[in-house]
This record gives structure tokens, C-alpha cells and sequence, in this order.
């Protein structure tokens, strides 16, 4: 009995210590292999956030409209499928032409309009400037000096209408003052309106300095302000045709352009509508185009437009308009000058064909 206890005992020992050998065992491998298989274990990666799509304005590049027409339609940023498109830009619409004219199969109309940039005053009319030639063979340019004037500019308004084509009037400030009516008429039918002086002074006197140079200028525009109602185009013409360098320089700095002609009719000197219709197309025969200088003034001239409008388009002339870019800024001063010119002014501005009536003769 005491010798099975003590073999008991004996098999007990051995087994611990065999155990505790494989123990020893089993941690020396766990130790030596856990740091690299942690350092080889890679750590669960925090997700970095994807940059946020950019929007259409940082990756598209913001551009005029002008820039936006200038590019290909076919450029523009594409959509997601199935969003709604855009509705493509208009194409750019040209100023409006007279292309037809009621019951007149035959009328001259107008072929062309072109857009003046009048910033630092360039001049126009091969008789003194010679930088712009912007018509072509057998295109025409019509202008009236010295209106508005009763009958006669009428007449004139009256023939262009009939033929749906139109001209540029470059009237004096004193005869806008004296007939506003006249001068509405003229607006109303859509011409250019310019100016000619306060007064038709001859400004390149040695008796006219600059300063009354200036005010002849000024004043002019702003007489025709005060007719219309609204600031005229900035296209001055010197009376005479002729141009002092000192009005001209500041003529520049105002970004006025100044209109000489190609040809003058000399209608001034002529007393029968025929020699009027002669004098400009003998000259337009010569050069084959030009701006045509005539006066809505002048009585010969009013008669002799239904048959100049029928001869130009009768022999292949066509009209070209002037336009300007944009209107004449007229000085507060010249304007308050001109409506203390107003002899008793009244609120009336009436023309007096609705003011004085014959009810018996």
C-alpha cells in the first residue's frame, strides 16, 4: 500500500514536470514569432476621403458671352444622362434692313447699316479724311444738312418713306429749337441725327476763338437734345466743310466723329430739282460710290428727292445707313444755356399745325 502511494506520487511528479517542459516550449515560440508577424500584420487602414468632385465652376472655366460665342457649340460641358439641356444660345441678329417697301416694287431700301465707334473722333469724307473707306462700288451714304425746316424736310422724310430707305441729318441747333416738331419727324422715322453748330457759324474764322468754337459745338448738340427729347448720335459736321485743327482736337476728345463728304452736290447753288438730280449723279457716276452731302434746307433739293431716290435705284446704287455706337453725353451747362434761349418758354411743345387751324377762307 505504501509502495503504490509513493509510485502515485512519483507518476504525478513526472507528469508536471513533463508538462511544464512543453509549456516552456509552446512560449518561446510564441514569443519569438509574435513581433514580426505584428509588424508584418498590416493595421487596419483608416479610408481616406475621396476628394468631393469638383463643381462645374472650378472645372469649367467662367467666360464672357462673347468668349461663349466665339467657342464651338459642340464644346460645352456635357450633362448627366438624362438631365435637361440647356436651350441653345440665338445666333447674334443683325441689325434690321428695309428688304421690302408697300407699293413701291422699285424702292431703294436699305442694303446695308454699319456701326460707327466714334472714340477718338475719326473723320469720314475722302474731301478731307482719308483713313476710313468703308463703302463698297456702288454703295451710298446720304446726309442733309441745315433742317429742320418747314416743307422742305418734310418733303425729304416724305420721299425717303416712299422708297423705306433711310439718311443722316446733321441739323443747326437754332433750327432745331425753332421747329422741335419737325426734327421729332425726323427721329420718328428712324435716320441718325447729328449736328451742325449752334448757329451754322463758320468756325475756322480768325474772329472765332476756341472757346466760341467750343460753344457753337456744344450748344448745337445740345439745341437738338432739347428737340428730340433725347441725345443725338455723336456725328458733327463743319459748317462750310471747314475744320480749324483746334475744333477738331477736341472734337477727339469728346469722341465725336466728324462727317466731311466724298461729294458735295452744290445744291445750295442750284434753283431747279433736275441740276440737283444731276450734280449727284454725275459725281457718283465719277466715283462710283461715296457719302452725298445735300440740304433738307434747301427747296430744290426736297422737290428733286423722289426722283434721286428713282434714279439711284434705277442705276444699281444701294444705301448704306450710319449708326452710331452709342450717344452724344451733352455738358449741363450748354443744355441750361439753351432753354434760357427760350424766349417765354411754355409747356406746350405742340406743333402749330395742331395749335392754329383755317376754318375759313
Amino acid at each position: 500500500m505504501r509502495y503504490a502511494v509513493a509510485a502515485c506520487a512519483l507518476a504525478i511528479v513526472v507528469f508536471l514536470a513533463i508538462f511544464g517542459v512543453v509549456l516552456a516550449q509552446k512560449g518561446t515560440v510564441f514569443s519569438s514569432t509574435s513581433t514580426p508577424a505584428v509588424a508584418a500584420k498590416p493595421e487596419p487602414k483608416t479610408a481616406t476621403p475621396a476628394p468631393k468632385a469638383a463643381t462645374p465652376a472650378a472645372v469649367v472655366t467662367e467666360v464672357t458671352p462673347t468668349a461663349r460665342v466665339a467657342q464651338a457649340p459642340a464644346m460645352a460641358p456635357p450633362t448627366a444622362a438624362g438631365a435637361p439641356q440647356p436651350p441653345a444660345a440665338a445666333p447674334p441678329t443683325a441689325l434690321p434692313v428695309a428688304t421690302a417697301c408697300d407699293g413701291n416694287p422699285n424702292a431703294l431700301g436699305v442694303t446695308r447699316v454699319v456701326e460707327i465707334d466714334t472714340t477718338g473722333g475719326p473723320g469720314f469724307g475722302f474731301e478731307h479724311f482719308k483713313s476710313h473707306d468703308f463703302l463698297r462700288d456702288h454703295e451710298v451714304v446720304l446726309t442733309f444738312d441745315d433742317g429742320p425746316w418747314p416743307r422742305n424736310t418734310p418733303a425729304v422724310l416724305a420721299a425717303l418713306a416712299a422708297h423705306c430707305t433711310k439718311a443722316t441729318f446733321f441739323p443747326i441747333g437754332k433750327h432745331s429749337i425753332w421747329h422741335p416738331e419737325i426734327l421729332k419727324q425726323v427721329a420718328a422715322a428712324g435716320h441718325t441725327i447729328g449736328s451742325h453748330t449752334w448757329s451754322h457759324a463758320d468756325l475756322s474764322k480768325k474772329t472765332v476763338t476756341e472757346q466760341v468754337a467750343k460753344d457753337e459745338i456744344e450748344k448745337g448738340f445740345s439745341a437738338v437734345r432739347w428737340a428730340l427729347g433725347a441725345p443725338a448720335a455723336p456725328f458733327f459736321r463743319f459748317p462750310a466743310l471747314r475744320h480749324p485743327p483746334a475744333a477738331v482736337t477736341y472734337l477727339g476728345e469728346r469722341g465725336i466723329a466728324i462727317f466731311s463728304t466724298d461729294m458735295d452736290s452744290f445744291d445750295f447753288k442750284l434753283k431747279k430739282p433736275d441740276q440737283v438730280v444731276t450734280s449727284v449723279m454725275t459725281k457718283l457716276k465719277k466715283f462710283g460710290k461715296g457719302i452725298v452731302l445735300m440740304h433738307d434746307f434747301q427747296h430744290a433739293t426736297a422737290d428733286a428727292a423722289p426722283a434721286l431716290l428713282a434714279q439711284l435705284k434705277a442705276n444699281g446704287y444701294k444705301i448704306v445707313q450710319l449708326k452710331a455706337k452709342g450717344q452724344v453725353q451733352t455738358i449741363a451747362s450748354y443744355d441750361e444755356l439753351v432753354t434760357k434761349d427760350q424766349k417765354l418758354p411754355t409747356v406746350s411743345d405742340r406743333p402749330t399745325s395742331s395749335v392754329v387751324r383755317t376754318i375759313s377762307e
